[in-house]
């Protein structure tokens, strides 16, 4: 139950936000009218925009660029992290929310100007628009009136608000809030992470991607007793992961809004020409684990399944190279309290039901969970991606949906901070 008094202020919150809503959505068309396409991951130019309209609004935003050569190994050009601190009072919590600017690029089949920041019939639309430039501006906006209210308090705030805007998701994050952790720039009590405004995330699959190159031996099509095919090599392990992904539906989560483990082969490359016996496939998978998965486990099983399958055909080797381990997020009991306030101010301003639930995706928010600092997942946004068109053409944000969150957040921080 919220006291009476608090929730006065909440009606005042949502009567700011309400007064600076035209504000914030310019804020947001600004953000999605920079580029941020990653391949090939040139950041740092939006980080720059980012802070001069942080600038306007009184806020500081730290820079972290990231050294060249890690970014550069990484496959991308260049990052610059963005940590803006907001001290409320002495003493309290420190909330971190964080929102990523990178995002993949916008293809083809679009209606509107991908980085027009156009709004038509109460929706913005533009690559990020939804996932997750939108979170720039809710949690900015939830922070400003927080702060517009503390010389309402009958009592002083306690702790601080701090802003993560990261340029690292697409490609696992390591280089976003994982380089602003390992480098303790930053070390919340509580970690809120960009999402939808119609769900509260607390849990969420983890990832496992490999590259497994096939070595055979190549030849001339018209003798191809002197080669050895790694392409048919490569169809028998194809054959084996399938029959593992088979398996995996097996298993299924006790988190509600996830399934069973699945295994995807996303790419194969291989060959060199038509009348060439191909000496060397390349393929990549995708190995989405459920939280009651052992990470370690999984990575040892398909190192057997791969090299079980492999190891009996003359003339074959095979390489297996880790690309990312990313480590599922499950609730943690101090989390607890983040939770309760966005479950319940979102069922509130949204007039219905809202409840915590888990996402097959993974996010950022799991390197903040992983050191043991306990995170949310919530934002702006529709009730599933797909609403939202992110990665496919025509992405878009519902206005009504960013005010909503913002709301919510804000009348969350201010529960925490009091």
């Amino acid at each position: 139950m919220t006291p009476p008094l608090l929730a006065t202020h909440h009606d005042a919150l949502d009567a700011w936000i309400d007064a600076h809503f035209d504000e914030q959505v310019a804020f947001l068309q600004a953000l999605v009218q920079v580029p941020t396409d990653t391949p090939p991951g040139n950041n740092a130019p939006h980080a720059l925009r980012t802070a001069e309209l942080l600038a306007d609004f009184g806020y500081v935003a730290e820079s972290h660029p990231v050294p060249i050569e890690r970014v550069r190994d990484a496959g991308l050009q260049s990052i610059v992290n963005l940590v803006v601190r907001r001290r409320f009072g002495p003493g309290g919590q420190t909330i971190g929310l964080n929102a990523h600017g990178d995002v993949v690029p916008p293809g083809e089949g679009w209606s509107h100007d991908p980085y027009g920041g156009e709004v038509v019939d109460g929706k913005l639309y533009g690559r990020a628009a939804a996932v997750s430039k939108s979170d720039f501006a809710t949690y900015t906006f939830a922070a400003r009136a927080v702060e517009s209210l503390r010389a309402a308090m009958s009592a002083p705030l306690r702790g601080a608000v701090e802003l993560y805007f990261t340029y690292d998701e697409e490609f696992g994050g390591e280089l976003g809030p994982g380089w602003l952790l390992d480098e303790r720039i930053v070390k919340p009590d509580l970690l809120l992470a960009a999402g939808f405004s119609h769900e509260v995330v607390n849990a969420h699959n983890g990832c496992l991607q490999l590259e497994v190159t096939v070595h055979g031996t190549a030849g001339h099509a018209a003798i191809p007793h002197t080669a050895v095919d790694a392409l048919h090599a490569t169809t028998q392990l194809l054959v084996a992961l399938y029959r593992e992904n088979q398996l995996n539906q097996l298993l299924k989560s006790g988190f509600a809004g996830i399934g069973s483990p699945y295994l995807n082969i996303g790419t194969i490359q291989g060959g060199s020409n038509t009348n060439v016996v191909p000496g060397k496939v390349v393929l990549k998978l995708d190995r989405r684990m459920i939280p009651e998965e052992d990470p370690t486990e999984v990575e040892a099983h398909l190192h057997e399944v791969i090299q079980g399958t492999l190891a009996p055909l003359p003339g074959i080797r095979v390489e297996i190279r880790r690309l990312l381990l990313a480590r599922a997020m499950r609730p943690l009991p101090a989390g607890a309290p983040l939770v309760e306030s966005l479950c319940r101010h979102a069922s509130t301003v949204f007039g219905e039901p809202v409840a915590t639930s888990a996402t097959p995706l993974y996010t950022d928010a799991r390197l903040f969970a992983e050191r043991g600092i306990p995170a949310a997942i919530y934002g702006a946004g529709p009730r599933t991606v797909l609403e939202s068109n992110a990665k496919r053409a025509d992405e878009h944000l519902c206005l009504s949906d960013l005010k909503g969150a913002t709301r919510v957040v804000a009348r969350t921080l201010l529960d925490l901070l009091a």
